[in-house]
């Protein structure tokens, strides 16, 4: 005999779950695929499906909004996990969807993280996606550029989801509490500020909103309320994970706009990417890193102390740790945002490494080889060689550094901001004492 527990209870179902809409007018966010006359919408409406990868952070509808399609599309909707699952699964998913295709019945196979399959696993389902046993869709939280397969990608058609904003969220919560039995059932209204309180922490995650808009209303109804309050849901959210992924797309965006912020001098842009990366987990040692390129390629010899504040942010943090070293990391973050930009030195390097790889290998001229043997020296080694600090200005005016068939190539070009403007100057300077002086060493 059962005993009374599953006698008497159903099995549990999470509000998100319960919430998975059956139609588009349930579905919340991606309006910029979604909005009439959009082709993901048109394809919908028409039920005419192609293979696709929905690319997107979590909680943002990739699965269902591959649901719906198979509803539209009245196609039999198959799902595999690429955590979970592995060529066996795919297998046995490949030959119901044979099945279905001899009773005439389109199959749609959902691949959830498809990024984390293999190579092989990955070319597995080309085969049948080519031959339309089965409509593909891909879910990814990585940029499918990088992690998928040339050959699966060129057959599928990628579609960026967005996270949520706090007014899709918002609307998702009021939307849920009334449609769903049970917590409409229980009488529970939301605070206005509890309700972005909800919105705020749950991070663009429609999943998570639902999850912490269950946990309140159980909360609620455990201690005998009718209102679901700011301070219930403080309760509950009292330390948010943010949606960072250390080494994945956000990662990478992130670290992208904290070195833009710097770039187009905003202090208050680089803190709070700096800030929201912290946040997120983020080593506080890989940022700092980070700074010293910034330093070199956006700010260079505009103020080299940005080099120097940022190596010496660097070393502190390596001696206090956290949380002191990080105050000294974005010392050095404001310092570099704030500073004079030049990218001269980061140009002109790479032009030399260009210029270098795509020309022969031009001799070393024989006044700038070292003579240290008497042959070398017979070899006319160093002959003709002027001691710069032996003539005015400590320049020998008219010398030439470079090989006799680049005497005009110029790489570095100084900009007109901070100290890089004295160069210029002094540079151009130089250039006159050159150009006038009587002992040019290449004739042009």
């Amino acid at each position: 005999m059962q005993s009374n527990l599953f006698q008497n209870n159903a099995v549990y179902e999470p509000l998100a779950s319960r919430m998975r809409p059956k139609s588009l007018e349930g579905y919340f966010g991606q309006t910029h695929l979604l909005e009439e006359g959009k082709p993901l919408r048109k394809v919908i409406e028409v039920g005419q499906l192609h293979s696709m990868i929905f690319w997107g952070p979590p909680g943002v509808g990739k699965t269902t909004l591959a649901r719906l399609l198979a509803n539209y599309a009245k196609a039999e909707f198959l799902a595999i996990s690429a955590v979970m699952d592995g060529v066996k699964e795919i297998r046995e998913c490949i030959e119901q969807a044979k099945f279905h295709q001899q009773q005439g019945k389109v199959s749609l196979l959902f691949v959830d993280e498809v990024h984390r399959f293999n190579k092989s696993q990955q070319d597995a389902f080309l085969p049948y996606v080519e031959n339309g046993t089965v409509i593909f869709i891909g879910a990814t939280t990585e940029n499918p550029s990088f992690e998928l397969n040339s050959a699966l990608l060129s057959r599928a058609r990628v579609y960026k989801l967005r996270g949520l904003n706090t007014q899709n969220i918002e609307a998702l919560l009021d939307y849920s509490l009334g449609y769903d039995k049970e917590l409409t059932a229980s009488g529970l209204t939301l605070e206005n500020t509890a309700r972005s309180l909800i919105a705020s922490v749950s991070d663009g995650d429609a999943r998570k909103s639902l999850n912490l808009l269950e946990m309140a209303a159980d909360l609620a109804k455990a201690d005998e309320l009718t209102v679901i309050t700011e301070d219930l849901v403080k309760e509950i959210a009292q330390e948010s994970v943010r949606r960072f992924d250390k080494g994945g797309d956000v990662f990478y965006e992130q670290i992208s706009a904290l070195h833009k912020s710097v770039r187009g001098s905003s202090p208050d842009g680089a803190l709070y990417w700096y800030a929201r990366m912290l946040d997120g987990g983020c080593d506080p040692l890989y940022i700092a890193r980070r700074v010293v390129r910034m330093a070199s390629e956006d700010i260079g010899n505009a103020d080299p102390r940005a080099l120097e504040i940022s190596v010496n942010a660097w070393q502190s943090y390596e001696r206090l740790g956290s949380p002191e070293g990080e105050l000294i990391i974005a010392h050095a973050i404001t310092y570099l945002a704030c500073a004079p930009k030049s990218n001269a030195v980061y140009n002109a390097f790479n032009q030399a490494m260009a210029y270098v790889k795509s020309t022969p290998s031009f001799d070393v001229p024989l006044h700038l080889r070292n003579a240290p043997t008497e042959l070398m020296k017979e070899e006319d080694y160093g002959q003709e060689y002027r001691y710069a600090h032996d003539e005015p200005e400590a320049h020998a005016a008219g010398e030439k550094y470079l090989p006799e068939e680049l005497q005009n190539q110029s790489f570095y070009q100084p900009t007109d901001r901070g100290l890089e403007l004295k160069i210029s100057n002094k540079l151009k300077h130089l250039q006159e004492l050159d150009q006038n002086s009587p002992l040019r060493r290449y004739s042009k």
